[in-house]
């Protein structure tokens, strides 16, 4: 998950409790399903079809869809299985077969610990979701955004208020109804401070772990490394699970138990050379299910004590095994199965960087630092004026200004001249 939504990987779980079957979102909440008679009594999985048109309107399904089912046949729960899959944005639609994927995410297993038939539908998932089951209502669907719902909610609504007040301010002289445009409008840079301030607050709790073991990357020496990558990416080993954070901020979870878990570590080394190419974590199946490259986590000088530190933590087998790239791969992992994860979990140029990592052309819409500005600038002469009305709507417009413009600003100048700047390691 990106930064602003950490949330969910911290609190979203979908478990056995007993006989129950228990669903938490991303708030915490709870959602218990009995498992036997008048509750869950089979679990159906929906392949999927026509993955052009699911992967635009409803890429969590692109993977296909596990539903369970009550005994007469109503549709009790839905769940996507893209949006469990930790290693889902490093992966096409088309890397990984639908099947598979029911034991990457730990679904498999949990149907089998809940002692329920798992059937394979002959209906398949379409863009427009899966089968409809015959009765009224719509099931519950456990699948968690990125961004709260209020935030989706808060941007009409301030576009609307704030074209609403003002044609009632110009038309009706009310000097009040500039103040509520004003502060309309200041409800969509509001949101996204909200949004932001929430993910950070909620990486730095889960920094203050006591009981974890970290690893930060020890790249070689003209790796390209970058200060964001020092300083953002890194492994941390929790007690029942592995922490991984890209140089994007972007984080995922993967379990140390079950057959989906961390179930061995193995080293890749060139088969010509000899040299470390790679660490891949593999599950109890022998998937692989993160990869860190050698070169930006443990060529450098104390890079041998984080492999040692690694190894000791996660207390799995450990193996190397010989990979043989072609001769004209560059990077190495460019044919691998998760070159999108080691792209991640490498250094990223500067203005890639910048890039992915900007609030308003990754997340919020590039046009919005535009369009803000100049239907809040307007308004600012009303810092100037003597009626408390109008000073508020000219304070509330420069907010808006500062909040839409500010952040965007400053972190473009500290990426261009510091943090994404490669620094010389030793």
């Amino acid at each position: 998950m990106p930064p602003h939504a950490v949330h969910v990987v911290h609190r979203a779980r979908l478990y056995a409790d007993g006989r129950d079957l228990v669903v938490r979102d991303a708030r915490g909440r709870e959602h218990r399903y009995a498992v036997g008679a008048d509750g869950i009594r089979r679990a159906v999985f929906y392949p999927p079809t026509d993955l052009w048109g699911i992967v635009q309107k409803r890429p969590e399904d692109r993977w296909g869809v596990l539903v369970f089912k009550g005994d007469d046949g109503r549709d009790l729960l839905h769940v996507p299985l893209a949006g469990w899959l930790p290693e889902a944005r490093c992966l096409g639609a088309l890397d990984l077969r639908p099947r598979k994927c029911l034991d990457r995410t730990g679904l498999r297993q949990l149907v089998e610990r809940l002692r329920i038939p798992l059937e394979e539908s002959p209906e398949r998932v379409t863009a427009s979701g899966v089968p409809d089951d015959g009765w009224e209502g719509r099931p519950y669907r456990a699948v968690h955004a990125e961004l709260p719902a209020w935030h989706g909610c808060a941007k009409p609504l301030g576009v609307f208020g704030w074209f609403i007040a003002l044609v009632i301010g110009v038309a009706a002289r009310l000097p009040w109804a500039l103040t509520v445009a004003a502060a309309a409008l200041f409800l969509l840079p509001a949101g996204d401070a909200v949004v932001r301030v929430r993910g950070w607050w909620c990486k730095r709790r889960q920094a203050r772990l006591a009981d974890k073991t970290e690893i930060r990357p020890s790249p070689a020496a003209g790796s390209g490394a970058t200060r964001r990558f020092l300083r953002t990416a890194s492994l941390r080993v929790l007690p029942h699970d592995v922490v991984l954070t890209n140089a994007l901020g972007e984080e995922r979870r993967l379990g140390r138990t079950g057959a989906h878990g961390v179930a061995r570590l193995v080293r890749l080394v060139d088969a010509g050379t000899g040299e470390p190419l790679g660490v891949e974590l593999r599950d109890g199946q022998g998937e692989v299910r993160a990869v860190l490259p050698w070169r930006s986590w443990f060529a450098g000088s104390p890079g041998s004590d984080g492999w040692t530190t690694l190894v000791d933590a996660l207390k799995v087998p450990v193996s190397d095994e010989k990979y043989r790239q072609r001769r004209d791969a560059r990077p190495w992992w460019q044919d691998h199965t998760l070159a999108g994860d080691a792209r991640r979990m490498s250094p990223t140029e500067g203005r890639a960087a910048r890039r992915q990592v900007a609030w308003y052309r990754s997340v919020a819409g590039a046009h919005e630092p535009v369009v803000l500005p100049f239907f809040s600038a307007w308004l600012l002469f009303g810092l100037m004026s003597d009626e408390v009305s109008t000073f508020l709507a000219g304070l509330l417009s420069a907010l808006t200004l500062v909040l839409s413009l500010g952040p965007a600003t400053v972190s473009a100048l500290v990426s261009r001249f510091w943090y994404d700047r490669t620094v010389e390691v030793e």
